[in-house]
């Protein structure tokens, strides 16, 4: 293992030069990801409540896709499969865009966490007291007033704890990229067990740099969840 890291850890954790190290490439994959995801997921659960079959109804049927779907197969439909139409191709943006691996990662990602978040979002807004409601409606608030200073943070808050654990299935489900040739931490670990054939070290510190990664996160939505959730717990006299 010392002769790996010591040979390897650039490739690992730090790599000079215009690429970044496969922990670097993962992070970055998952941050976009769950930004993606985050920013479309918001607008797509309140048209996922809405009484509006118009607007509920194809959001059933994106999440319901998304969700029932394996994401590897997401990421080649994405990478390989729109690639291979004409009219991508004959496209300057999208071509350029669908011919970088690491896009159509990111857009496969960004839209499969976003089916989860937004189911997610839309189970959290229904949970809001309806009590809460009335009384904003009580005191004249409009309809957009009442889901922006009433509903969406109440709904945000109840969610959070769903919230981080789709964040940390989505930085598992990172490990997929390499079908894409992105250089990310478990392309890496293969690329060094395919030079080294020590596969219990290559591969178990990729585990350990994956879990170390998991277990931060969960310390920081832990954190969160200390702050924006504190209301909830019982009183104590």
């Amino acid at each position: 293992m010392t002769g790996i890291l010591g040979d390897y850890w650039q490739a690992y954790l730090w790599r000079d030069g215009p690429y970044f190290s496969g922990l670097a490439v993962t992070l970055w994959l998952l941050i976009l990801a769950v930004l993606i995801g985050f920013l479309l997921a918001v607008p797509l659960s309140l048209a996922r409540t809405s009484r509006n079959p118009l607007l509920r109804l194809p959001v059933w049927g994106y999440t319901y896709v998304f969700r029932g779907t394996p994401l590897y197969i997401q990421l080649l439909f994405f990478y390989t499969g729109v690639y291979s139409l004409q009219v991508i191709r004959s496209q300057d943006f999208l071509n350029a865009f669908f011919r970088d691996g690491f896009n159509c990662t990111v857009l496969a990602f960004g839209l499969n966490t976003c089916a989860y978040m937004t189911e997610i979002f839309a189970g959290a807004i229904r949970a809001v007291p309806h009590g809460e409601v009335e009384a904003a409606r009580a005191f004249g608030m409009n309809r957009f007033t009442l889901y922006r200073r009433i509903v969406l943070p109440s709904a945000l808050r109840q969610a959070l704890p769903l919230f981080s654990n789709e964040v940390i299935l989505m930085l598992h489900s990172t490990s997929v990229a390499f079908t894409a040739t992105v250089p990310d931490l478990l392309k890496i670990a293969r690329d060094v067990n395919s030079a080294t054939y020590a596969s219990f070290t290559a591969f178990g510190i990729a585990g350990v740099l994956y879990a170390g990664s998991a277990f931060f996160l969960i310390w920081l939505f832990r954190r969160g969840e200390l702050r924006w959730l504190a209301y909830l717990k019982p009183r104590t006299h």
